[in-house]
Parts: C-alpha cells; sequence; structure tokens
C-alpha cells in the first residue's frame, strides 16, 4: 500500500519512472495493547513512512504518518513519547499527519507538513553526533518548530551510548520541550541496560522519570519497566512484551501512588 501510494504522488510531478530511484524507508506499522493500573486499556495504533520520489529533487522527500501530533510536533524521541511509558492516550489524541521535507546536509532537516484538521506546522531540525573512543557515542538533536497550537516552541535531546561489551550497552537519553504558548519545560529522562541475544532478539531494562515546570512536584512520573522483543515471522515482523512500576504524581495537591503497567506490541517494519 505504501509503495502504491508513493507510485501515484510520485506520477503528479513528472513522467520519470518510480523505479528510478524511488523508494519507501523507515516504514513502521505497529499495533499495540497497553495497561496501566487504574487507567483505561489503550489500542494503539501508529503508521509511519518515509518516501523519496524520482520526479521531485533528491533531497526532498514525503512523509505520512499516524502518531501523537503532539510528539510530532515537538520531535520528541520516540522512546520518550508516551506510549513507550505505556501511559494510555485517548484515540481523539491521534491524528494522521503529512507533509514535505528536505534535507540540506546529513546534520539539517526542514518539515513543512499538517495534521488532522489540515493544521499546519513547520519544523526544522539539526542532528548531530561524536564518537567517545571506540565504546562510546553521543547524539545532540535541536529541533525548532512551529504550530499553531503552541506557536514557537524548541525540543533539544541528548544522549550517551557506551558499548560495555559485544552484546551489553547502556543509554542515558534526555528530552526537554518549551512552547511560546505554555513558556514551561516539560523534560523526560532515561537510562537503560540492553542485552542483545542475536536475531533482534532484545532484554532491557529502563529507569524512566519526568517533570514539569510549575507543577509543584520535581516528577511528575518515575517508575522501572523492562521489555523483550524478538521476531515473530522471519525478520520484519517482531513483537514486543513489557511490564513496568511507576509512581505518578501530577501536581502538590494529587498523593503519588504506585501503579503496575503491562503492554504487548507487534511492530511491521518495511
Amino acid at each position: 500500500m505504501a509503495n502504491w501510494l508513493a507510485r501515484g504522488v510520485d506520477s503528479w510531478f513528472g513522467d520519470k519512472p518510480f523505479a528510478d530511484g524511488g523508494t519507501v524507508t523507515d516504514g513502521r506499522f505497529s499495533v499495540g495493547l497497553l495497561k496501566r493500573q487504574r487507567e483505561a486499556t489503550d489500542v494503539d495504533v501508529r503508521f509511519n513512512a518515509r518516501f523519496r520520489l524520482p520526479n521531485i529533487e533528491e533531497q526532498t522527500y514525503l512523509f505520512l504518518g499516524r502518531d501523537d501530533p503532539r510528539d510530532v510536533i515537538a520531535d520528541k524521541p520516540a522512546r520518550l513519547s508516551r506510549q513507550e511509558r505505556l501511559l494510555a492516550r485517548e484515540n481523539a489524541e491521534r491524528r494522521f499527519f503529512a507533509g514535505i521535507g528536505r534535507s540540506f546536509t546529513d546534520t539539517l532537516d526542514f518539515r513543512l507538513g499538517f495534521r488532522g484538521g489540515l493544521k499546519l506546522y513547520a519544523q526544522g531540525r539539526y542532528k548531530t553526533q561524536w564518537e567517545i573512543g571506540e565504546e562510546g557515542l553521543v547524539e545532540f538533536r535541536q529541533t525548532l518548530f512551529w504550530s499553531q497550537a503552541d506557536r514557537v516552541g524548541s525540543t533539544t535531546a541528548f544522549s550517551y551510548e557506551h558499548l560495555l561489551s559485544p552484546v551489553l550497552a547502556t543509554r542515558w537519553l534526555n528530552s526537554a520541550t518549551v512552547t511560546q504558548a505554555t513558556r514551561k519545560f516539560e523534560w523526560s529522562s532515561l537510562l537503560g541496560v540492553y542485552r542483545s541475544f542475536g536475531g533482534q532478539r532484545l532484554l532491557s531494562l529502563e529507569a524512566l522519570v519526568s517533570g514539569l515546570q510549575g507543577s509543584g512536584v520535581p516528577t511528575t512520573d518515575y517508575g522501572l519497566q523492562t521489555r523483550w522483543e524478538q521476531p515473530v515471522y522471519r525478520d520484519w515482523l517482531l513483537g514486543g512484551l513489557v511490564v513496568g512500576h511507576f509512581w505518578p504524581r501530577q501536581d502538590a495537591q494529587t498523593e503519588r501512588r504506585g501503579a503496575w503497567a503491562a503492554g504487548a506490541s507487534l511492530l511491521m517494519k518495511f
């Protein structure tokens, strides 16, 4: 379906065959079921893909998906999204989005898109990384964005990965977002240990913490979760199970109470 859509859109811009450089990359279609104690069960369906069309210039591409528009527009790291932290979302909070992007260098990228309701947004991203010795990798990402709801906003993301052995690694990931509309920082941090068993089988243990400036509490949520991922059909259909325990507190008037959480997912990559 994604290839059919890419061929159709490409034909709008010229007569060059799609086979001459046309591709669909970064394709991900996932279905997940998650439940956190004292919250509603959430069925999460997400789709993302990137289209390189030969009748458009080489550095220009189209993108299409269905996801949380807040995370898409702010360019929040996927591992720190509400779904990855086992927090339920209403279906109304997920929207289709699409747009056009252009990569000027390997580090600089601009996008102009719209989400459900034809609401426009713009995004510019700078991304770079450095190797620290033979085992360490630092990545920095700065995104500026504009939307009708948030007006001007910014997301800063920083991560450090360290290889402890050929099958064991650690990662420290941080993200902070501020917008002109709220003028308050929303931040998240993750510290994880990952053990590979080969063949895309991965066991992880992650500590997560998040907060909101002006909420009246140092952190609005923190907890631990463990995840197992492995292929269930060849190498492009992956299954995952996750169990976690969290201690949320939205503000100073709310009591902090522990909550168990669990989830299962299927991910198709194309």
